[in-house]
């Protein structure tokens, strides 16, 4: 029964009340974006400001990969800290009023009215994030131990904080005169906060712990860790002072390099691991996630080739490939991999951990179909380039093709998750 829980390390942390309505909520979440993307395949077509982008947009970076990373983040942090989290009521909080605030922004944003309700939604967000924040701070400062990956997880809540404050103000500043420019301008360093301070500070930090250890691998660098942690936050704060200094384009190529850089270092760190590995058999879980490592690059090169282009009128559907490489390339190859190394033991644990030593019980990967997972990646992989080509070639055929690929993908995620999250003796 040990040797079962052991290498996630997760079983004997936090509550698996606490953790398992994320996973519930974010598999929701990224099956309605699918559909959504199916539905409106034509945004490519249109400005990036538009009802559907901006709502598809914060389905995926809110209700899919921040609920999901909140969850598993609740679960790994005593891990990282060797320690306890500190309030469970506060982790109750936190999904409370993120999993009301996200549908309601939603439907502001699908509106198109930038009112009352898109005021509530981003209010109830913040609250959430910000009792979050409180949650990760004090168990930090109680623990007896914080790691790198500990310091990448407090300063990624810091950067969500920042992004979720400033979409709320952004919100109101089209009511009333917050800031000194309109909204719509400022939504390039509301959108990074969130994807380089937020989702790649957190995925490395929480990748860089998780992958050796399913790998059994004893390959370990914190030296690496400080580096990519010092380019990922330089990369972010010169891209906000070049932004509010105005000054040419052609200086965003110092974050985008940096962020660059920081990626192939974490490609190295994780090869190093792999290679040094004691499990010689990788599952596809594990596969799944290393190609998002991989998946990580695509956006930063795509936003090269926008610096060179976009400032001169020409390709505009290249902005939106770059936020659809971020959201359903890198972050949902990783979300789709990591659930089915995590969520098993969690559950495992909630199901068989009192049951008399000895007993035998199912191996926590029998607590999901891996043959639907492999059919599942397999539609994704294919939707996701399908429909990467379809913007490129701007043609409405192969984006609804991508698009339905990834909507059956989302449904068997959405199965699996399930099979696994009601799974009983």
């Amino acid at each position: 029964m040990a040797a079962v829980s052991a290498p996630m390390g997760l079983a004997s942390t936090t509550s698996y009340k606490v953790v398992l309505p994320f996973y519930g909520y974010a598999m929701i979440s990224f099956l309605v974006a699918t559909l959504l993307l199916l539905a409106h395949t034509d945004i490519v077509h249109e400005n990036n400001f538009n009802p559907y982008t901006l709502t598809i947009t914060h389905i995926m970076a809110l209700g899919w990969g921040t609920m999901i990373i909140l969850g598993a983040s609740h679960q790994l942090l005593p891990v990282l800290i060797e320690g306890k989290l500190d309030s469970d009521l506060l982790a109750y909080l936190t999904f409370v009023c993120t999993a009301i605030g996200i549908p309601i922004l939603a439907v502001g944003f699908y509106q198109f009215q930038f009112n009352w309700v898109l005021q509530t939604g981003a209010v109830l967000v913040n609250l959430g994030i910000l009792f979050y924040i409180i949650n990760v701070f004090r168990s930090i400062i109680r623990s007896k131990k914080a790691e790198v990956h500990a310091w990448y997880m407090a300063a990624a809540s810091l950067w969500l904080f920042s992004t979720t404050i400033l979409g709320l103000i952004l919100v109101f500043n089209f009511s009333y005169t917050l800031l000194p420019a309109n909204s719509v301008s400022y939504l390039s360093v509301h959108a990074h906060l969130g994807i380089i301070g937020w989702f790649l500070m957190l995925v490395i930090g929480v990748a860089s712990r998780l992958i050796p250890l399913f790998l059994i691998s004893k390959y370990s660098s914190n030296q690496r860790l400080w580096e990519i942690f010092i380019l990922i936050n330089s990369s972010l704060i010169s891209f906000i002072v070049i932004r509010f200094l105005n000054i040419s384009t052609y200086f965003y190529y110092i974050p985008a390099a940096l962020s660059l850089v920081a990626i192939g270092l974490f490609g190295k760190y994780c090869r190093k691991a792999y290679w040094v590995r004691i499990r010689k058999n990788v599952d596809e879980q594990v596969k799944t996630s290393l190609l998002s490592i991989v998946q990580m690059a695509i956006p930063i090169l795509v936003l090269l080739v926008v610096l060179m282009l976009v400032p001169l009128g020409k390709h505009l559907n290249l902005i939106i490939l770059y936020g659809f490489c971020i959201f359903f390339g890198w972050i949902s190859a990783i979300i789709l991999g990591m659930t089915f190394k995590t969520l098993p033991f969690i559950v495992w644990n909630k199901v068989y951990s009192k049951r008399a030593h000895g007993t035998k019980t199912p191996a926590p990967k029998e607590l999901f179909n891996e043959k639907v997972y492999k059919v599942m990646i397999i539609l994704y992989l294919l939707g996701y380039l399908t429909f990467v080509v379809g913007i490129l070639f701007m043609n409405d055929y192969i984006l609804k093709t991508g698009a339905l690929a990834l909507v059956i993908s989302a449904v068997l995620y959405v199965y699996n998750t399930s099979i696994t999250l009601f799974h009983k003796i």
